[in-house]
């Protein structure tokens, strides 16, 4: 899988892509041995993180699912708004790129129309007060879809509430691009 239109150095350059995975975000920390910036994207995820412990499903594969695994070596506190920085980068994306208007319910949250399309679950490994490695998952529903009974008045698509249809892949570059311009002013 490749990401046409990328412009980062190392952001999303090394691409590792699976049909099916548990979980992106489990395998991000798993794989030992991965570039700094490197994109874990999947089909379909079986056991998807969402935030405290809940479950992130991922039924149809043009919907988002990736996680990015960084190294880093900067103090914890340069990346206190790194959630929400990153859910307006996806906010100002969807807007800049299918004229659609998304919005942050903080802490990690992506709506529309007052339902979540979207979750950022960033998880860290800090030595003393020193961020060592970031690994940042995403999930956004793009298609249109129905969902359980205990979802379908929290949760919905992009093109349930829309009606345009997404290009998963052009997302996720524009989210690569955007995201290294983040990632480079913080060290």
């Amino acid at each position: 899988m490749e990401l046409k239109g990328l412009k980062t150095k190392t952001i999303g350059r090394n691409v590792i892509y699976y049909k099916v995975i548990d979980s992106t975000q489990l395998e991000a920390w798993r794989l030992k041995d991965i570039s700094s910036g490197s994109i874990i994207i999947t089909d379909r995820q079986t056991s998807g993180k969402g935030t405290h412990g809940r479950a992130w499903q991922k039924k149809h594969d043009k919907d988002i699912a990736f996680s990015i695994k960084i190294d880093l070596d900067c103090d914890v506190s340069k990346l206190s708004n790194i959630t929400l920085d990153i859910a307006k980068i996806i906010v100002n994306e969807f807007q800049d790129l299918y004229n659609i208007k998304l919005y942050i319910k903080i802490p990690n949250d992506i709506t529309v129309n007052n339902k979540k399309v979207g979750g950022i679950l960033t998880e860290t490994k800090i030595i003393g007060n020193t961020v060592k490695e970031m690994v940042i998952g995403i999930g956004i529903n793009l298609c249109k879809q129905e969902f359980d009974e205990d979802l379908k008045d929290i949760a919905t698509s992009i093109e349930n509430e829309e009606n345009v249809e997404i290009d998963r892949l052009e997302i996720i570059t524009e989210f690569c691009n955007r995201f290294e311009n983040l990632i480079l002013e913080i060290y």
